[in-house]
């Protein structure tokens, strides 16, 4: 009988001689060999802003710029359909409507939705998104997070960065974001935990003023078929018709692009789920929140007319972010 309690102790003794002190960290299998260049350029716009009077407007005094030729394209494409669409509204249909109350009418409520929609899209492609602080994962940072021993956290070979739960490594910022959603090449960046909201805004106001667009120029043509192109414009009438066709193609490809958009971001918040976790099927290891809760989480809390406002940063507390910020 003592034999088998000391036998007993011996074991127990060496089970606590293998059990790990402090926390363990998994570096996760990469085809790179080492950290890979960063392919973000953080610029500080605080002295900018404070020159030219602006530090009011901007909460973030940091701007965020991905170094990928094809996401500047992709931006720059959007301001150039935005900057037509403002065109074609205000120089072929509005100026020289007959009606000068619909006109005005019209033309304001498009303007104020398309400047929301270039500050949203300005907001999503500067705003950090979440990402992990690169080289991070020192033994003094892990220390300073107090993880209990024997706890199991990883490490990203490629951003030498402590990787948190739901983070995902964009192999076009060549950084861990957390609640990475997607890389948006429209936007040149990713869309994760940060600035969600801002890309949401975008994709709802494009939505708008595509809608708008349509609405005014099936109007117009119709104003201009039945007047036989008199007065109705200040090119000719094939001209306008051009311009008219392109604005409505634009319109209608815009227009279904983004609500889809729009409504798969809404039902990702809903269901606390991100685009990467939902193709990947991903076993759900998290606690998943009420649709409530998540949609706070992205928008802010309490609810107010901020949510809808693209210079507004969401103020809200996201549960253990504070941990991956050493």
């Amino acid at each position: 009988m003592m034999d088998e309690v000391h036998s007993r102790n011996m074991e127990n003794r060496g089970e606590e001689q293998e059990r790990p002190k402090g926390p363990v960290v998994k570096t996760l299998k990469s085809k790179h060999k080492g950290p890979v260049e960063d392919g973000v350029t953080i610029v500080d716009c605080g002295p900018i802003c404070k020159r030219f009077g602006l530090a009011w407007l901007f909460t973030c005094k940091h701007a965020w710029c991905v170094r990928d030729i094809c996401g500047w394209v992709c931006a720059i494409i959007t301001w150039l359909l935005v900057l037509y669409a403002e065109y074609v509204v205000i120089f072929v249909m509005l100026w020289y409507n007959p009606n000068t109350e619909w006109s005005l009418i019209n033309g304001v409520i498009f303007q104020f939705f398309a400047f929301l929609a270039v500050a949203s899209h300005l907001r999503t492609m500067l705003s950090d998104p979440g990402a992990v602080p690169k080289g991070n994962a020192t033994k003094e940072n892990i220390q300073r997070m107090h993880l209990e021993d024997g706890q199991v956290i990883f490490k990203c070979p490629k951003c030498v960065s402590i990787k948190p739960e739901r983070a995902h490594h964009c192999s076009v910022c060549q950084r861990c974001i957390r609640k990475m959603d997607h890389h948006c090449p429209w936007v040149n960046n990713c869309v994760g935990e940060k600035n969600q909201k801002f890309f949401v805004l975008f994709t709802m106001y494009i939505c708008i003023i595509s809608c708008h667009a349509l609405y005014m120029s099936i109007t117009h043509f119709i104003m201009c078929v039945g007047k036989e192109w008199k007065h109705c414009s200040g090119i000719s009438p094939p001209a306008t018709t051009v311009f008219l066709i392109f604005l409505i193609f634009e319109s209608l490809l815009f227009g279904i692009f983004t609500a889809i958009m729009c409504g798969t971001q809404l039902s990702g918040i809903c269901t606390d789920e991100t685009g990467i976790e939902h193709l990947k099927k991903e076993q759900v290891t998290w606690e998943q929140k009420s649709k409530w809760f998540s949609i706070k989480t992205v928008f802010g809390h309490p609810f107010s007319w901020k949510w809808f406002s693209p210079f507004d940063t969401p103020k809200f507390t996201y549960s253990q972010s504070y941990l991956y910020s050493v």
